[in-house]
This record gives C-alpha cells, sequence and structure tokens, in this order.
C-alpha cells in the first residue's frame, strides 16, 4: 500500500526516508512478509538519514542504490565506479529477491523502473564510505599539488 508524502494512516507509528514518501516503521506489515515472501523492511539510520534495510540470515543489509544515491554519487563518477571499488575491496553484495524489490519500490527507495537491486551490510557500507571519501581527498590533493609538482620537476627535464 502507497502512502501519499502528506498523509500518514492513523494509529501508525511512521518514519520517513530522506526525500521520501513517509511509510509505517515496517513496511510491508509484518503479516504480509515471512519465509517465502520477504523479509521484513525496516527504516534504519545511516549518518542520520533514514535508510530501507532487510535482516537477510541474521544481518541488516541496506539498499546500495539508495546510499549511492543519498551519500556516494556526489563522491564518484557512477553506480559502475561502486561496483568497482566492491570488487577491489573484495564486498560482495547481496541480490535483492523479487518481493524485497517490490518493497524498496514502494517505499521510494530506488526508482520505479528498476527491478534489480543489491544490498549491503553496513560494515561493508562503512569501509566503501571510507574508500570513496578517501580517494576523493587524494585527488583533490593531487590537482592541487599537480603545478607545483610538474615546476619542481620541470627544470630538470630542460638541463641539457
Amino acid at each position: 500500500t502507497k502512502v501519499p508524502a502528506d498523509e500518514e494512516p492513523s494509529g501508525s507509528s511512521s518514519s520517513s526516508i530522506s526525500g521520501l514518501r513517509s511509510v509505517p516503521a515496517s513496511f510491508p506489515p509484518p503479516e504480509l512478509s515471512g519465509p517465502g515472501l520477504c523479509s521484513e523492511c525496516r527504516l534504519v539510520e545511516v549518518h542520520g538519514v533514514k535508510v530501507a534495510s532487510f535482516s537477510v540470515d541474521g544481518q541488516e543489509l541496506i539498499c546500495l542504490p539508495q546510499v549511492f544515491d543519498l551519500f556516494l554519487k556526489h563522491l564518484v563518477g557512477g553506480l559502475h565506479t561502486v561496483y568497482t571499488k566492491l570488487k577491489r575491496l573484495d564486498i560482495s553484495p547481496v541480490v535483492c529477491t523479487v518481493e524485497q524489490v517490490r518493497v524498496l519500490r514502494g517505499l521510494g527507495a530506488i526508482q520505479p523502473g528498476v527491478n534489480r537491486c543489491k544490498l549491503i551490510s553496513r560494515k561493508d557500507f562503512e569501509t566503501l564510505y571510507q574508500d570513496c571519501t578517501s580517494a576523493r581527498s587524494v585527488d583533490l590533493c593531487s590537482a592541487s599539488l599537480a603545478p607545483s609538482l610538474f615546476f619542481s620537476v620541470a627544470p630538470c627535464l630542460f638541463r641539457s
């Protein structure tokens, strides 16, 4: 059941995902989830923002495209870059089930046309986030040092 952003079902506690619909704190309701259908989706706080999360084999996994959109897209070229980093960091995201994808679309955590999604543990997300932020600072430092490095090396190149 979709809940418009400006309405909240009466009698339900709710949380909101940053910039997305207001939804019950547990979605879908427990009676609609369970073994064989879909694990229960919860909203959890990551870096001060609510994101979609599933418990898979006792481990809390968060929606990778959603955390990319919220935290990483301004740091890296695109989602492809994130997958390259995950491979280098030896992090293997978990592929969402069809039911999980439906829930994430219903929450607005992923775009309506998306039919595949991956989940990542918080620990792995923090590793990825650290890699993206440190790579960004290295890029900025090397860009600011490049002119001075050129001028300090260039005289050696022009000596006869």
